[in-house]
């Protein structure tokens, strides 16, 4: 497998990062950029013609990653070629929020074919939700597939996301990518690093994504008396302070963020579900956990690809850890280098949610939200 990346600025246009002549050769690119600039054809016409043979795939990010750079407003361009492997991509049109399940059942049921390792999904960020996505690709796959990927960014807007097939960003699309063949192998971690505090509080109503009632409160209320000051910058503040959704008969706890509040009703959705008669906690961020996460999800993709280093690490990480860590955001991206050595190409995005397996070796996905979800690759 050979990389090669370059960076598209409003500034200087596009520059190269790395060269291995894979223009003719490569058959996938990743790019991850600002919503209004992958919405322009031109740019995916610029990458087209750089790589005629390639299909083309990325999405809207609140933050791009290159190496151990974060960028923002930028375009990353990772160009793929892979010398014993197959690569197929579908996608699907989603009508709305409710379809999720079945958008996850369908992408599924397009790759799985004889010798496929792994999926990695691209969806919309807003219009989904990210739990019932899961659950349908899990239906499909019957924990036989690994799968990992994430949603769309939007910055900390929560205006509009956009995901890339082979033209100019388009809204409400998910993609799922297939990798086939004996020779991929593939790894995957994902950790947080957020402190929960507080009591735990009960789920009286919710549907789905959307939460109602937390102990017979209306939730936007409860919510709003715990942010004080930073009700006034909801939903977006909302990232600072994500919830720890408790599952009964688990040790494994996932975080959950808001996508938006409703004023009208006093409910708020998120990024996935809030199933009623479960107990969720508040959560606020330590410094020194979340960089401590990061170092944690780069050793269990590693260990689930057998110990190798990897030549590509595609990495996913929660829009909030990046408002929280601020100046120190890089600090992740460096950590993870060291653990995964220097010759992995390190390329991905800050999103608006992670699907990966809870531990390596383990095949079913999930939702995950404020975590640092990484999945590396490496051809034999």
């Amino acid at each position: 497998m050979k990389t090669e990346q370059s960076i598209y600025s409003q500034a200087k246009g596009w520059a190269k990062k790395s060269e291995n002549n894979l223009s003719k050769i490569a058959q996938l690119v990743f790019l991850f950029g600002n919503k209004d600039l992958l919405k322009e054809q031109r740019h995916i016409d610029f990458v087209r013609n750089a790589y005629p043979v390639a299909q083309i795939v990325g999405c809207s990010t609140s933050g791009e990653i290159c190496q151990e750079e974060v960028f923002d407003n930028n375009i990353v361009c990772t160009a793929v070629c892979f010398e014993k492997t197959s690569v197929e991509i579908a996608s699907e049109h989603i009508g709305s929020m409710e379809d999720s399940f079945t958008i996850g059942e369908k992408l599924a049921a397009k790759l799985d074919k004889e010798h496929l390792v792994h999926i990695l999904i691209l969806s919309e960020g807003l219009n989904i939700n990210g739990s019932e996505l899961t659950k349908g690709l899990n239906s499909k796959l019957n924990d036989r597939i690994s799968v990992t990927g994430g949603l769309a960014g939007d910055q900390a807007n929560f205006a509009e996301t956009v995901i890339v097939h082979n033209r100019a960003g388009e809204k409400n699309l998910a993609l799922a990518i297939g990798f086939y063949g004996e020779h991929i192998q593939v790894g995957y971690g994902s950790m947080g690093g957020w402190d929960s505090f507080g009591v735990d509080r009960e789920v009286t109503k919710s549907k789905g994504n959307i939460l109602y009632e937390l102990d017979g409160q209306p939730a936007l209320e409860l919510y709003k008396r715990y942010l004080g000051d930073h009700a006034a910058n909801l939903p977006a503040s909302a990232l600072l302070f994500p919830l720890s959704l408790i599952l009964k008969n688990s040790e494994t706890a996932l975080v959950r963020t808001v996508l938006s509040v409703n004023e009208a009703d006093g409910s708020m959705v998120f990024a996935g579900d809030l199933p009623q008669g479960e107990y969720v906690r508040l959560m606020k961020a330590n410094f020194d956990r979340l960089i401590d996460g990061a170092n944690d999800a780069a050793e269990m993709s590693k260990i689930s690809l057998q110990n190798s280093d990897p030549d590509l690490a595609i990495l996913i990480s929660c829009v909030g850890r990046k408002l929280v860590l601020k100046q120190r955001v890089e600090e992740e991206l460096e950590i993870i280098r060291e653990v995964l050595g220097s010759a992995a190409s390190m390329t991905g995005f800050y999103s608006y949610g992670e699907i990966c397996p809870i531990k390596p070796f383990e095949q079913h996905c999930e939702l995950h939200n404020q975590t640092m979800t990484i999945t590396v690759f490496k051809e034999e």
